[in-house]
């Protein structure tokens, strides 16, 4: 079960997480030092069924129901309820982007577009737009234990045009826009 820590280079802030395969998914928690804090399950094929993103003033629970995105944003105890046409969401937490890239399911030079809804900010503002994501290889480095294949992704926001690439080792972000991988307590999960 790896667990470990996370620095968003932009704040500072280091997130503390854990992730595990479960009997018919994977689950991530992680918390931060500015209260926000990250649970989020996937099924067997990686799609988000269960989210919840608290920050000290807001909160979204959702998940995805058929083609659709729906969930509860508040600020207190009644919240509004939206839905979306979409695959997912994102938000700065690295969780979403191993969520998004397994649930893709694509080989290596293969890409294809998908509609996220975006939490941003301490509000958690929703906000759908269209990825482009492109499995742009793997590399396969030796370790003590066994060789670790680590996929490069080229992620386009196709609103804006740039280009972030992310780099997974199983259900690790080694390297990410803005994150970096700070301490690792086990090794990542490579199977599923």
């Amino acid at each position: 079960m790896p667990s470990g820590t996370y620095l968003h280079v932009d704040g500072g802030l280091e997130e503390r997480f854990q992730c595990a395969p479960g009997p018919g998914g994977w689950r991530y928690t992680s918390n931060r030092p500015d209260g926000v804090r990250v649970d989020l399950v996937v099924d067997a094929r990686w799609r988000q069924i269960r989210v919840e993103v608290v920050t000290p003033s807001w909160w979204v629970r959702g998940g995805v129901t058929g083609a659709e995105v729906a969930w509860v944003r508040a600020a207190g105890e009644t919240g509004t309820e939206h839905a979306e046409r979409a695959s997912g969401f994102l938000s700065d937490s690295p969780g979403f982007l191993v969520a998004v890239a397994r649930s893709l399911g694509l080989d290596d030079g293969a890409q294809t577009d998908v509609r996220l809804v975006r939490l941003s900010g301490p509000s958690l503002a929703p906000l759908t737009a269209l990825w482009r994501w492109r499995r742009a290889g793997t590399s396969t480095y030796e370790t003590e234990t066994e060789p670790l294949p680590v996929a490069q992704y080229e992620v386009t926001d196709l609103s804006t045009g740039e280009v972030e690439t992310v780099h997974l080792a199983g259900d690790v972000v080694l390297a990410a826009p803005g994150i970096e991988l700070v301490a690792l307590e086990s090794p990542p999960n490579l199977s599923g």
